[in-house]
């Protein structure tokens, strides 16, 4: 029994392969590694020195000229070329377009405040579908004095563009709260401040001044010391609103006025419906006679 298990333990170790030494494992790990024999280059005994190296001649220093314009040059082209653009493919509602620097400015009508937005967020080479800003500006010696203005943000394209339109007092302008909900309180603002009445608005209320205001602040003809004025009465718990009474010192003082004062009584084209009556002063009560 003894003898058989040597036998197959003497037969087993002549057929295993003998085991590699570390450095045949090495160098059959740098075979494989690399494919290419081994060479060897000759390097020079002495290394050049840099610091005595040929240098180039050293003539006048001349600086480019470089004209402040020509960084806008590319983008005012490409603005005017969309700006073109846009007026061609709206030709009814654009009526004309201007660039300065970076920025493209629209000209519409307010017949066409819908279907110019309506192009300008779902045409794909627009894309603007983020309404920054809706403000205006008032100017009286104009027939319309109202220029309402829109800034739109297209983020497919990173790129802005202005809307203006224009209206008088009595003219309403579509609202875009139908395409833009952030148009709201924007054009709420507006109606507020300037007077401008937003046709399909589904909630046209002042936002800024209080209940029962008069006029809208931001007109060039609105007096800086407004019509009346607001206190807190110690007796009645409550602000009550009083015609504006000023002392004979601030009367004098001719920065109360507004520059854009009329010359005449004007004229006035604010429905009826929309015009508050002013308030009375409140009865003062007589004090008990003791």
């Amino acid at each position: 029994m003894a003898t058989s298990i040597s036998r197959s333990r003497a037969l087993a170790s002549a057929l295993r392969p003998a085991k590699p030494s570390v450095q045949a494992r090495n160098n059959q790990a740098i075979r494989c590694l690399s494919n290419t024999a081994r060479q060897y280059v000759a390097m020079p005994k002495e290394s050049p020195n840099l610091r005595k190296a040929p240098r180039d001649h050293i003539g006048t220093l001349k600086a480019p000229i470089v004209n402040p314009a020509d960084k806008y040059q590319s983008k005012s082209d490409n603005m005017h070329r969309y700006g073109a653009w846009v007026m061609g493919c709206l030709p009814k509602y654009v009526q004309q377009f201007s660039v300065w620097k970076d920025e493209l400015t629209i000209y519409i009508s307010p017949s066409g405040v819908y279907p110019v937005f309506s192009f300008l967020k779902y045409n794909t080479a627009a894309e603007f579908t983020q309404v920054s800003t809706i403000t205006a500006a008032d100017y009286p010696t104009r027939e319309n004095r109202f220029e309402i203005v829109y800034n739109l943000l297209s983020v497919r394209h990173n790129s802005r563009i202005r809307v203006k339109t224009y209206a008088d007092e009595a003219s309403p302008v579509p609202s875009v709260t139908g395409l833009f909900d952030g148009a709201n309180w924007y054009e709420r603002e507006v109606y507020d401040l300037y007077g401008v009445f937003f046709a399909g608005h589904p909630d046209l209320r002042r936002i800024m001044t209080d209940y029962g205001f008069e006029g809208h602040p931001l007109r060039k003809d609105f007096p800086l010391t407004g019509y009346t004025e607001i206190r807190y009465d110690e007796e009645k718990k409550r602000i009550v609103t009083e015609p504006l009474e000023l002392t004979q010192a601030f009367r004098n003082f001719e920065g109360g006025s507004s520059a854009w004062e009329p010359v005449g009584a004007g004229l006035d084209r604010t429905p009826e419906s929309f015009k508050l009556p002013t308030p009375k002063p409140e009865e003062k009560k007589e004090e008990e006679k003791k």
